[in-house]
Parts: structure tokens; C-alpha cells; sequence
């Protein structure tokens, strides 16, 4: 392991999140070791979370998968051990779960990778030991700041927005959904009447159902 390395300092959040753990207890001993680092960083922020159990590497995107589209999760953490052995499956479980949970995170997951890949259980115990490594604890504090700064982008990117002008912005109800930001906007404000009545006074339009308050999606990396 490399002899120095830095860890961005862990942010302050406004509200507790809610995290799931998706474990991989293939080697049970290694497995425990960065559960209890992971735990141990999320409980630092009093952040909730869950733990699931699933047979292998191979399955913790899937699993990640299923809970990022039908539960309400702020992120996840991915743990596991793939060990090399007599043959190239350790090449394909190595690569198929981190592109797996690569491909997750570019859809908006936010993810902590602790999948270890290793030769022997020797190198996968000095980094799952919370003593030592930590690499669980490392994975959960990768998912922690993504977070916390990923907010941060989108709120300064979104009053910065060149259609901001025309919007009020309610930054107090904002929520992040992965690195998407999801802003209310007001239907009784000036700004929103006065571009309802140009609306109006042009060309004529098909009638639509409309409701008084509606929802504005910015992607950070568009604005």
C-alpha cells in the first residue's frame, strides 16, 4: 500500500442521511472487518444505514441497481473481496463489478467502491482491518463527500443558471436525487406571471391541464 495518502475532510450535512450497505460476505472475516469500518464512518456523521447481503462480488451492482430505482436511498456503499486464483475469473469478477458500479454512478448513484482486489487474504485483511486499511471506512467516506459536494455544485451552479432570472429558486426545499437537483419553483411571483401573460399573448395553443406548482430539474454538468 502506498505510504501516504489524503483523505478530503469529512463534510457537515443539514440532515442525517440515509444509506444502504451492500456487502458481498464471500470471505466472512474480511467481509466483517469492512463492515465495521464502514459503519464506524457513516455512525462519525449520524448518518442511517442499512446492510444487505448478497452471494458476490458480481451481484452488488445489481443490488445497488434494484434500491437506487425503487427506494429513497441518499447512496450507497459497495462491499466485497475478490482474491486471485488458478484462473481468469478474477479478471472478469474484477472488472464486471467496478464497470457495473461505474456505469451506476454515471446514471446518478452516488457510490462508495469498496470491492478489494487482491492476490492473497493475507493483502486483503492489512486493508479491510479498520486498524489498518480501513478501505471500508475509506469507502464510505468516498460516498459521504461525493455527496456533500455534489450538493454543494448543483445549489451554486443552479443560482448561477441563465434562466434564473425568470425563476425563484426555493434552495430551502432542494434535494439531490444522485448528482440531479431538484428545485420548486413558485407559480405566484412576478417573474413567473410576467412570463405567463407574453406566454398568453402569443401564438394560440392547444389548452393543457396545469397545476399551481411545479418542478424543475437541473443536471449540474448542463448548467
Amino acid at each position: 500500500m502506498a505510504g501516504t495518502e489524503y483523505t478530503l475532510p469529512r463534510p457537515a450535512f443539514d440532515r442525517p442521511l440515509k444509506l444502504l450497505i451492500v456487502c458481498a460476505p464471500f470471505y466472512r472475516d474480511i467481509a466483517d472487518a469492512l463492515l465495521a469500518g464502514a459503519r464506524a464512518e457513516l455512525e462519525a456523521v449520524a448518518a442511517a444505514h442499512e446492510t444487505v447481503e448478497v452471494p458476490g462480488a458480481l451481484e452488488v451492482p445489481q443490488a445497488i441497481r434494484i434500491a437506487h430505482r425503487q427506494s429513497n436511498f441518499d447512496g450507497f456503499v459497495a462491499l466485497g473481496c475478490v482474491i486471485r486464483g488458478e484462473t481468469s475469473h478474477y479478471e472478469t469478477v474484477c472488472n464486471e463489478s467496478a464497470h457495473g458500479l461505474t456505469l451506476l454512478g454515471l446514471e446518478g448513484a452516488c457510490i462508495g467502491n469498496g470491492i478489494l482486489t487482491v492476490e492473497d487474504h493475507d493483502q486483503a485483511m492489512a486493508r479491510a482491518d479498520p486498524t489498518r486499511g480501513d478501505k471500508g471506512g475509506g469507502a464510505a467516506a468516498a460516498i459521504l463527500s461525493s455527496w456533500g459536494r455534489t450538493f454543494c455544485i448543483c445549489v451554486s451552479r443552479a443560482r448561477q443558471c441563465p434562466r434564473a432570472d425568470s425563476r425563484a429558486w426555493d434552495t430551502s426545499a432542494a434535494g439531490v436525487v444522485g448528482e440531479m437537483s431538484i428545485y420548486s419553483v413558485s407559480t405566484s411571483t412576478p417573474a413567473y406571471k410576467d412570463r405567463r401573460a407574453r406566454a398568453r399573448s402569443g401564438p394560440k395553443r392547444t389548452k393543457r391541464k396545469r397545476t399551481r406548482s411545479k418542478t424543475v430539474l437541473c443536471s449540474a454538468g448542463r448548467l
